[in-house]
């Protein structure tokens, strides 16, 4: 870690437009006044680029996926530069011909591509169509390194997630066990708008309780940006979904630094305690207890 302690961080929720040049413009300006606002380390939501464009399959929708290093990567790692700030974007990644990924890249305070994590689980619900465009994040990179592989940076290691891995405890607690420092996962989540309001807050609940969950489980801090406002279905179909903010950052005991609303654009600001994940860890000691001899079965699909 920094021998700066307390690490002053940043969320950034935001709308987003079907002009990459506007939403980038959004997330640039929200960037801009984080930064001037004192934070270090500033997490974007999962795909700020774009709307999210999972609702349906089209084919002609990869023509917004870009190769890394490319005109998103270098915008954003510029502003890391310039600012003097650890930057987490989210790239629809044109890996290769036929290969794409939903990956959050990590850019240092020099510019340097610090890391990338590429989405590990892709769901494939209605209106959430992922397993369409985005092929798994490799369970181990070429170089040989697990996929679930912190990213060091300048302010310390981040374990770096994306959305749907945020339901998964194996993921954080992976993270955790390779020395992350901060889980983050970039997020874009929201209601179908025609389901009852009573599980609406239910699937609301559900998204905050497991991610402040994997804070405690892991004694470490979580940094979720979410997108907010309604994007139309791309064919006509439907009512579209209303994304549902509540971007949120907590503490290693799961306690809320910030959380944002459902309806505006914001920018959440909290100043993480470096040092309490270790004092937690020394009265709750989870790591320790773990019982690895008696996991094995873990790694079987289902055990029938």
């Amino acid at each position: 870690m920094s021998a700066q302690r307390p690490l002053k961080v940043a969320a950034i929720q935001q709308t987003c437009s079907p002009d990459k040049n506007v939403s980038l413009a959004t997330s640039e300006k929200q960037i801009r006044k984080a930064a001037a606002d004192g934070a270090r380390l500033i997490v974007l939501q999962e795909l700020h680029a774009t709307l999210y464009f999972c609702q349906n399959e089209d084919t002609d929708t990869f023509n917004l996926a870009e190769p890394i290093p490319g005109p998103t990567s270098e915008r954003l790692a510029g502003l890391a530069k310039e600012l003097g700030i650890v930057l987490v974007g989210s790239i629809f990644e044109r890996r290769m011909n036929g290969v794409y990924h939903n990956t959050a890249v990590v850019f240092d305070t020099d510019g340097s591509l610090a890391g990338l994590y590429r989405k590990m689980h892709i769901p494939d619900d209605p209106g959430f169509y992922e397993k369409f465009y985005f092929t798994p994040g490799d369970a181990t990179f070429n170089s040989g390194q697990s996929g679930f592989t912190p990213i060091q940076t300048s302010v310390g290691k981040l374990g770096v997630l994306v959305c749907w891995d945020q339901w998964y405890p194996e993921a954080a607690r992976l993270m955790a066990l390779a020395g992350a420092e901060i889980l983050i996962y970039p997020t874009a989540i929201g209601w179908d708008v025609t389901d009852e309001p009573a599980e609406q807050q239910r699937q609301l609940d559900a998204w905050v309780t497991v991610q402040r969950g994997h804070a405690v489980a892991n004694n470490l801090p979580v940094i979720a940006p979410n997108r907010v406002g309604t994007e139309p279905h791309p064919e006509g179909v439907g009512d579209g979904i209303r994304f549902w903010g509540n971007s949120f950052i907590c503490g290693p005991q799961g306690e809320f630094l910030a959380r944002a609303n459902d309806t505006d654009e914001s920018i959440l600001h909290a100043t993480i305690d470096r040092d309490r994940s270790e004092s937690i860890r020394r009265i709750w000691p989870y790591l320790r207890d773990r019982r690895i001899d008696a996991y094995g079965e873990i790694l079987q699909r289902v055990r029938d």
